[in-house]
């Protein structure tokens, strides 16, 4: 939605050289927006579900309000040897390097919740890694989708950027 896009920064050349970080804080420290926007990504599904589960860190924002408004419960996708076993793990490469996400096993519907989506390793590890603790994937959610960084995908988003 074009109204919240104007609450995006961009902070060229960080982390690193030629990325553009798509800064999300104006957005969360605006109380009013961020009710809103929590609102508008709740009301993007129209599907039952058990969790949210925020991918770590800026997804546990998300994903910690979204089950506030919904009166669902969280489940946290951590990086490596950030929650008590058991976990479950898989590693992939990042933009910028390679990484290791772990969620405790389980079981229910889930919906998957991050910030932003960019080439899709992240979101794509996480479903893989949902699935394999047991918990079945019902959707995919993100605040920003950089559109022009992957092929089209089912993944909602509330905030596109076209090539």
């Amino acid at each position: 939605m074009k109204k919240y896009k104007k609450y995006i920064t961009d902070v060229p050349d960080f982390p690193k050289k030629g990325i553009t970080f798509k800064d999300i804080q104006p957005i969360l420290s605006n109380p009013n927006i961020f009710r809103e926007l929590i609102k508008d990504m709740f009301c993007s599904f129209d599907t039952s579900m058990d969790y949210w589960v925020g991918i770590d860190s800026r997804g546990f924002i998300f994903a910690s309000a979204l089950s506030y408004y919904s009166g669902k419960g969280v489940k946290l996708i951590r990086k490596k040897g950030k929650l008590p076993p058991p976990t479950i793990s898989k590693s992939y490469e990042l933009e910028y390097g390679s990484d290791t996400l772990e969620i405790q096993p389980g079981s229910g519907k889930v919906i998957i919740v991050d910030d932003v989506y960019a080439t899709g390793g992240t979101m794509n590890t996480a479903e893989q890694l949902c699935i394999n603790a047991g918990y079945n994937v019902v959707g995919k959610l993100v605040l920003v989708d950089l559109q022009f960084l992957h092929d089209p995908t089912d993944i909602k988003s509330i905030i596109k950027y076209e090539a």
